[in-house]
């Protein structure tokens, strides 16, 4: 069954069960029939062989000196006595393998549970989430009772334990199948899995043992964080079980569009207005960046889409040193409402580059026939 031969050694014959207890272990193989069958068998066939005692007498006598005209309880006629194992069942020898049996690996208690964690939304300006601040928020959550420390029982009291689950808080169910006994694990029908019972409940908290309370909580927002961004308070959430730790509380950053600005990873962009005659012959401006005015020098000749670029200005980066830059994006003004004299001297420079100026108004009538 094992696939083993006669000599084989402890650390080999416990190899060659995982490796077959995991392959038709029924949680691997659900509503399989003959996988069952199949578990149960190498099961009984390794909790004999891994006993000295039995082994020898299997060698010995075969079938016959571990089944049922042995002693062995439960066992069918020349069988290996599956139904006991001498006091352990098959689910406790997989236990012994992987950390659980047979569809109850939660039988055994795992101690207090973690606090639940909670959400918050939180709104920053631009300049909040590119510089980094330090904000307020309001948290409602479940907190551990002052008056009788979380035990839920009134100061002088204490709970005492279940006596069904043994404040367990669950109960283990065995159930004989025709693949053998199968053991499932329920809630304490008693005290209803908390494991204990309070005679006389706290007169703050009413036995529950926590109450609820809204705390403002201090955040900081380190600099360069963006829109979507999910900071963690560890420890701020819901309080745990007695001697469990609290869950966390993760805030979830909102950023409000900014009116001039936009973010391109860690780089600012903005546009940059400037006239026609700035654009040609140059100049130096004032503009607005997260670090206040700063002056910029527009080069003679620049054509509109040109980018100007003012490094050290833009984001910090988050998890690392330095800052993005401030891109302008150059926009060129094209004037509307000319006045004769304007109009004028753009002919007069029209015809110095050697451009055909413009028919006046009087010859753009007399080709349309008015």
């Amino acid at each position: 069954m094992l696939g083993v031969s006669r000599g084989v050694s402890a650390d080999d014959l416990k190899k060659a069960y995982r490796q077959l207890a995991r392959r038709f272990h029924p949680d691997a193989n659900p509503g399989d029939a003959s996988a069952a069958e199949k578990f149960k068998e190498i099961s009984e066939a390794y909790a004999i062989l891994s006993d000295p005692s039995k082994r020898a007498q299997y060698d010995q006598f075969g079938h016959a000196g571990v089944g049922a005209a042995a002693g062995g309880e439960g066992g069918a006629p020349g069988g290996f006595g599956f139904g006991d194992f001498g006091g352990v069942g098959f689910e406790d020898i997989f236990e012994q393998f992987f950390g659980g049996g047979m569809g109850a690996r939660t039988a055994r208690r795992r101690g207090p549970a973690k606090g639940a964690d909670l959400r918050a939304d939180m709104e920053l300006s631009f300049e909040e989430a590119a510089l980094g601040c330090d904000k307020e928020i309001d948290v409602g959550r479940e907190e551990q009772c002052a008056t009788c420390g979380g035990t839920g029982a009134e100061p002088g009291s204490k709970p005492r334990s279940c006596p069904t689950c043994n404040g367990v808080g669950q109960v283990r169910m065995g159930r004989a199948t025709p693949f053998g006994q199968f053991v499932t694990v329920q809630t304490c029908p008693d005290c209803g899995g908390r494991g204990q019972f309070i005679d006389q409940p706290c007169h703050t908290c009413r036995g529950a043992g926590r109450v609820r309370r809204r705390r403002t909580l201090r955040v900081h927002v380190p600099a360069g964080v963006d829109d979507g961004a999910r900071l963690r308070l560890q420890g701020e959430g819901e309080a745990g079980g007695t001697g469990a730790p609290a869950g966390d509380v993760y805030v979830l950053v909102h950023v409000r569009p900014h009116a001039r600005f936009r973010r391109e990873a860690e780089d600012v962009v903005s546009d940059l207005k400037v006239s026609v005659t700035q654009a040609a012959l140059g100049c130096s401006l004032e503009v607005d960046t997260l670090d206040g005015k700063v002056e910029v020098s527009v080069p003679e000749g620049t054509q509109p889409g040109t980018v100007l670029r003012l490094r050290g200005h833009g984001i910090p980066h988050l998890h690392g040193r330095g800052r993005g830059d401030h891109r302008l994006v150059v926009e060129v003004e094209i004037p509307k409402g000319l006045r004769e004299a304007e109009r004028d001297l753009l002919k007069r420079l029209a015809e110095l580059r050697g451009e055909t100026p413009p028919e006046g108004r009087r010859s753009f009538r007399k080709i349309l026939g008015h």
